[in-house]
C-alpha cells in the first residue's frame, strides 16, 4: 500500500470484475450498434482502456478533457473543455466515459453538450459514484461502484497529477490534500 492511503477502498480484482461486467451489459444493450465511448480525460482513461476491452461490438473512442476542479479537491461548478472531440457524433451512439460523479455538476454540462450535438442516444458510464455530494441530479446509466464522501486516488484517480497509477481505488490521507 502507497505511504499516502488511509485506506484500500476497493481492491484491484474487484474492480476489474466489475469492469468485465458492465462490458457485458454494455455489450447486450448494444446488439447490432456501434459504440463511439467519449472518455473523460485524464481520470476516465485506465477505466475507459479496460471497459472498451470487455465490449464486444464495434467500439470506437474520442477523449475530451474538462476541467472543474483546478488544483484543489472540490469542484468549482465552473467547467471548461480543454479538449475537445476530434469528429463529428451526429447521429452516433454516445457512451460518456467518467472516472467519478461527484456533485454532478461537470457530468451535466457534458451530457447537455454531447446532446446538442445530434448524436443518436447519449448514455453515462462511470466507475464511481458519489450520491452524497450531488448538487445536480444527473442520468448514470452504468455504474461501477457507489462510494461514500472520502477523497479517493488510483486507478486514473489523481490529487494533484499523482496517484492515477494506483492499481486499486484508496482513501488519501487528509494531511496529504489538506497541507
Amino acid at each position: 500500500m502507497h505511504p499516502h492511503v488511509e485506506k484500500i477502498l476497493l481492491e484491484e480484482n474487484q474492480i476489474n470484475e466489475r469492469i468485465q461486467q458492465l462490458g457485458q451489459q454494455i455489450t447486450q444493450d448494444y446488439q447490432g450498434k456501434d459504440i463511439l465511448m467519449v472518455g473523460i480525460l485524464k481520470g476516465a482513461m485506465i477505466f475507459l482502456a479496460d471497459l472498451v476491452r470487455n465490449i464486444e461490438v464495434p467500439t470506437f473512442f474520442d477523449f475530451m478533457a474538462v476541467s472543474s476542479y483546478g488544483a484543489g479537491t472540490v469542484s468549482s461548478g465552473v467547467v471548461r473543455i480543454l479538449k475537445d472531440l476530434d469528429k463529428s457524433i451526429e447521429g452516433k451512439h454516445i457512451i460518456i466515459v467518467e472516472d467519478i460523479v461527484d456533485t454532478g455538476l461537470t457530468l451535466q454540462y457534458m451530457v447537455e453538450n454531447i446532446k446538442s450535438r445530434g448524436p443518436a442516444s447519449v448514455k453515462v458510464c462511470t466507475l464511481l459514484d458519489k450520491p452524497d455530494r450531488r448538487k445536480v441530479e444527473v442520468p448514470i446509466d452504468y455504474n461501477g461502484f457507489q462510494i461514500p464522501d472520502e477523497f479517493v486516488v488510483g486507478f486514473g484517480l489523481d490529487y494533484n497529477e499523482r496517484y492515477r497509477n494506483l492499481p486499486y481505488i484508496a482513501v488519501l490521507k487528509p494531511e496529504i490534500y489538506q497541507s
